[in-house]
């Protein structure tokens, strides 16, 4: 029996742990006891990482649709590749290139997702590749990018422990990252003030001081009601607005409209509440605000985004240990996957493609001509697919049948594609749509990195070969892009790949695995060899110099309840489950404890509908209908049921269609929309 030290991958928070490998199988899990972060614990998810691996449903050989009714038969490897490199190159040269699509996922490793970036724009000539993060995180990228310098989190977990005031908002962390709700529990051991804003009453809700019930969609006037009244009761840390920030005055003005009537009206909350958040908030010199998926999965996501940035430089609350706004990253290697340019308009390091040197250093780098044209983001792609201009698309890892909002629209827009490759795991939802489905090893049949929530980047390591016919997910896209000519991916492994990444990628400049085989992981940015990374940012100067308020203002979504459909529906996560479930639904110990879908209702709400715990109800949008079970509980307010989304047997998502999307960072409507419930 030996132990193999690696990274969970579940959630962001990036938890140390070993797993117990015999012979040629994986038996079992064992936390770090050293790793910086998860300080030898784990949630019952980390306990069963290795569950999945030898799943009797894994992916063993590729795939090739058989017939027009979907039978799917075994083929080897050099017959996938000649008929994928076959069929994009014969739409590319029908079509153009921009009628191929590429969408990534945070399952892949830093490595994966670079080459998977490199793929799309040297071998298909497109800018159309984006990843799971444009459904999740893409308005912190937007938001803390154009205020700060980086979309990603200023601080670090561990300084959690030492914040003398957290804000929570939009994330139910101790279900969501429970290691991080294991370092507020200690903060608030300390005597850390916690306020939670939530229109549920979670786990966290439950030990904070102060917990703040929204209408939702609501939080951008909420916040914007607190920093009117931190400038009203002159606690602005001017002296830091002077010498570290740009357009304050903008901002000042601008928050005059959300006066305490408005803010009262629109949110539902007490003026007394919101003084008391404000004062507790703006006091403390060692302020910190931890978001989640509940404030970026909205179409004002980005601007709620820039006014906790707002609200940080107004008080001084950034640059500083235990300050900053931090978002709570929901995948393992989501970072990553933005840190590597698996985005539209980003190549990795977030250097943009509009850049003209960006553009000629990665074009000297790659030793190709790269494509000019604006890329299309996720839904974009989707939308394009649905009207017959994307004919083909190249999907690693991400489950677009759960995971993409109106999943009736989703499949219908994959149905239309000419060709479509899935690769992945396991045959998912999507992979049943596929002309050829590519079986990708799992975490622990291959050596990579991981950045997590935190930005920091950690070594995943390899202890048992690829089962079966599968193949790493960096080995399948190299090899494809020998196949269709392109010679500079011929990668000989993972860690060649990093130094490639470095070589081109500034943030990522001084990491090498050399370095984070002798550390527990580097966050970035490191900028040179001897740099050690930064565990929070802006100690000395943001990205340009000095950040920037930026005024925002609230657009009220179309998904309101009205008479036909009065309920306010929430789409959110559970503990014992992960994202679509395509790794948690194959542990016996998870999908025991939880293994099915439901509906929260509010007991007053059941009452009026006569209905009680355990029984089947039918839900209805605007845009599809779903049944599931009821939970009768107190968590959710009257008028609001919440649903998670992880099962495929009452997907939430069935439910949302809402066309907006969020203006500056396209990230669609997730969180809310208006429903109806009747008993069966």
């Amino acid at each position: 029996m030996r132990n193999v030290l690696t990274v969970c991958p579940y959630c962001g928070c990036g938890c140390g742990l070993y797993l117990r490998v015999d012979g040629k199988k994986v038996l079992g899990t064992l936390p770090s006891k050293e790793h910086p972060i998860s300080h030898g614990q784990l949630c019952l998810k980390g306990w069963n990482v290795h569950s999945f691996i030898h799943s009797s449903q894994r992916l063993r050989e590729p795939l090739v649709k058989a017939d027009p009714a979907g039978t799917y038969r075994g083929t080897g490897w050099d017959e996938a590749y000649s008929l994928i490199t076959k069929r994009l190159m014969e739409i590319q040269k029908k079509y153009g290139s921009n009628s191929i699509g590429i969408i990534g996922s945070a399952k892949c490793t830093n490595e994966e997702s670079y080459l998977l970036m490199k793929f799309a724009r040297s071998v298909l000539g497109t800018n159309n590749i984006d990843s799971c993060v444009r459904l999740c995180h893409a308005p912190t990228i937007a938001g803390l990018g154009d205020s700060f310098g980086f979309g990603a989190m200023t601080n670090s977990i561990n300084e959690i422990e030492n914040a003398k005031v957290i804000l929570v908002i939009g994330s139910n962390t101790t279900e969501e990252h429970p290691i991080v709700g294991t370092r507020i529990l200690k903060a608030i051991d300390q005597g850390a003030n916690l306020i939670v804003v939530d229109p549920r009453r979670t786990q966290i809700a439950n030990i904070s001081h102060l917990h703040l019930q929204p209408a939702p969609g609501t939080d951008l006037i909420l916040i914007s009601g607190l920093i009117r009244i931190i400038i009203e009761e002159n606690l602005a840390n001017f002296d830091f607005i002077s010498r570290r920030t740009e357009n304050f005055e903008v901002v000042k003005e601008s928050v005059k409209k959300f006066t305490p009537e408005y803010v009262e009206k629109t949110t539902g909350l007490s003026f007394s509440n919101l003084r008391e958040t404000a004062l507790m908030y703006g006091h403390s010199k060692a302020s910190m605000i931890i978001y989640g998926m509940g404030i970026t999965q909205h179409i004002n996501g980005t601007d709620t985004v820039q006014a906790f940035a707002n609200l940080a430089m107004l008080t001084g609350n950034i640059g500083r240990e235990s300050t900053g706004v931090n978002p709570l990253i929901g995948q393992s290697n989501m970072q990553g996957a933005c840190d590597m340019g698996v985005l539209p308009d980003y190549f990795s390091g977030y250097q943009s493609i509009k850049d003209k040197k960006n553009v000629a250093k990665f074009e000297k780098a790659w030793s190709t001509k790269l494509p000019a044209d604006k890329g299309l983001s996720f839904m974009e792609m989707i939308k394009r697919a649905r009207q017959g201009k994307i004919k083909a698309m190249y999907i690693v890892g991400e489950n677009v049948l759960l995971s993409a909002p109106n999943i009736n629209e989703a499949i219908e827009a994959l149905s239309h594609l000419e060709f479509l490759v899935v690769q992945d795991m396991f045959l998912t939802e999507t992979a049943q749509l596929a002309n050829v489905v590519l079986p990708s090893a799992s975490f622990a049949e291959k050596n990579g990195t991981f950045t997590s929530t935190e930005r920091r980047v950690q070594r995943i390591r390899k202890c048992i070969e690829p089962l079966g016919g599968t193949k790493p997910d960096w080995q399948i896209l190299s090899e494809l892009a020998q196949r269709a000519g392109y010679t500079e991916m011929k990668n000989k492994n993972p860690r060649e790949i990093m130094e490639e990444i470095a070589s081109i990628t500034p943030i990522y400049e001084g990491i090498s695995y050399e370095k984070l085989d002798n550390t527990a992981g580097i966050q970035w940015p490191c900028f040179d060899k001897s740099d050690t990374g930064a565990t929070f940012l802006y100690k000395d100067s943001f990205a340009s110099g000095k950040a920037y308020f930026i005024p925002v203002d609230f657009t009220q979504g179309s998904e309101v309840p009205d008479k036909e459909y009065p309920y306010f529906l929430i789409a959110g996560r559970r503990e014992f489950q992960f994202h679509t479930g395509s790794m948690t639904r194959k542990s016996p110990t998870l999908e025991r404890e939880f293994p099915y879908g439901l509906v929260e209702i509010n007991p007053n709400d059941a009452d009026d509908l006569k209905v009680k715990s355990g029984w089947r109800v039918k839900i209805a949008s605007r845009h599809g209908e779903l049944e599931t079970n009821v939970s009768i509980t107190t968590a959710v307010p009257e008028k609001t049921v919440f649903i998670p989304f992880h099962f495929k047997e009452g997907a939430a998502n069935l439910l949302l269609g809402n066309s907006d999307l969020d203006p500056k960072s396209k990230i669609p409507e997730f969180k809310v929309c208006a429903v109806k419930i009747s008993s069966i």
